[in-house]
């Protein structure tokens, strides 16, 4: 399930892609310079599209999706599934022949960017106006729209039912609020059982900043790490834990919340959409129920992840390039891709159909509305490399302190 640690996996490769991106100076360059003039590159060579999929069923939705414009199209192209998709990426642009179509995640588009690597062709799709304006700014650098949003992810929480209904709760008792949430994990701890239980990282956490009214950065990109409000937020999360309420997934033996969930060790999580795939292949009989992360002290707030159909400002076949993303961001294609892999359709026109075939998951789709993402920065995925391991001891750390080396680190990004 590499998909639920998707943008932190990224980010622990960091460093090699900052090194690779470093090899490649000023981009890739192609002598016809198709995007510089405003026009796109074209040519009869075939597109290759590589890929970081999270397993067998990604590759193969997209490998036939594909397909699919390739025949109708004529152009002919062939999907890479990456083993290393930060690695082989950063490699292809090194050596000067990088994938013509690729997954960039929001942690490196900065990076690509900024050194001419990407065209930049938001703007020139047809179905812009289709995306979701957070997904949009998301893959938006210095005023630029560069790529489609391929799909996303929010977190939420997770609450299994039976335990929940054990315990005497009925949907009366959902919680809205932090004060009803440290409620209900305290009537859910018993014995083995921890009330609530997830990842020890920012990818979790970060989503009661978000309610707390902040984040790492501002809207505008400024950073914000040791604002009042994370501080809050932090405080709020080491209090959970001092109480014996949450407990990091690691703690009870398990791999994220989901499996915390699913093996009975936890009553409720922060997890994303992907918990359906999780739950489904290895806890097939576990009934669970989705409902929206309780409002913080600033209202609703959670995360969403995502990545996006970049483009190679040196692929030979631009024009040809932006005509698939365009066909894989169809609504068809998108609602294909979710049901083939349970990711989020990026594109509005698939709310309703996607809605009525997924009731269970619908307070997922419904934080597309107010989700922040992670800071995408050149380098934040280093300095929440290192936040993570400072939130592994949360428990018996200073919020603050914390923070505030956060703060220190996001201050020394490159502008």
């Amino acid at each position: 399930m590499q998909r639920r640690n998707r943008w932190l996996g990224a980010g622990a490769l960091a460093v090699i892609g900052a090194l690779a991106l470093s090899a490649c100076g000023s981009g890739f360059n192609s002598s016809s310079g198709g995007s510089s003039s405003g026009k796109l590159t074209s040519s009869k060579k075939a597109l290759t599209v590589l890929i970081g999929s999270s397993g067998p069923a990604e590759t193969t939705a997209v490998t036939s999706a594909v397909a699919s414009w390739s025949s109708s199209s004529g152009t002919s192209a062939k999907v890479i599934a990456a083993t290393n998709l930060n690695q082989q990426l950063a490699q292809g642009f090194s050596s000067g022949k990088p994938a013509d179509v690729f997954y960039l995640g929001t942690d490196t588009l900065a990076g690509y960017a900024s050194n001419g690597s990407l065209l930049a062709y938001g703007d020139m799709l047809k179905n812009k106006s289709d995306f979701y304006p957070a997904l949009v700014k998301s893959f938006t650098y210095n005023g630029k729209f560069y790529c489609a949003p391929k799909d996303f992810s929010t977190l939420q929480l997770v609450i299994n039912q039976t335990m929940w209904d054990k315990a005497g709760l009925t949907s009366a008792d959902v919680p809205t609020t932090w004060a009803q949430l440290e409620t209900v994990a305290k009537k859910l701890t018993t014995g083995k059982v921890v009330g609530l239980s997830m990842n020890g990282e920012y990818a979790r956490i970060g989503a009661f900043m978000t309610e707390a009214g902040s984040n790492l950065t501002s809207a505008d990109g400024q950073p914000t790490a040791n604002s009042a409000a994370n501080v809050a937020a932090l405080t709020y999360v080491k209090k959970l834990l001092n109480d014996g309420v949450l407990k990091y997934a690691k703690n009870v033996g398990e791999g994220d919340g989901g499996q915390a969930l699913g093996a009975g060790k936890a009553a409720m999580t922060v997890e994303g959409n992907w918990v359906k795939g999780e739950l489904s292949a290895d806890f097939p009989n576990v009934k669970y129920t989705a409902v929206p992360l309780p409002a913080g002290p600033a209202g609703k707030g959670t995360l969403s992840f995502s990545n996006c159909w970049g483009i190679a400002k040196g692929s030979p076949n631009q024009a040809a390039a932006l005509k698939l993303v365009e066909q894989l961001t169809t609504t068809k294609d998108q609602l294909a891709f979710s049901q083939a892999f349970g990711v989020l359709p990026s594109v509005q026109s698939a709310a309703a159909q996607w809605k009525s075939e997924n009731p269970t998951l619908i307070p997922f789709l419904d934080g597309a509305n107010y989700a922040q993402s992670p800071p995408t920065a050149k380098g934040a995925a280093d300095v929440v490399t290192n936040f993570n391991s400072k939130l592994e001891t949360l428990a018996t750390s200073d919020p603050k302190t914390i923070l505030d080396a956060v703060q220190k680190n996001l201050q020394a990004l490159p502008k």
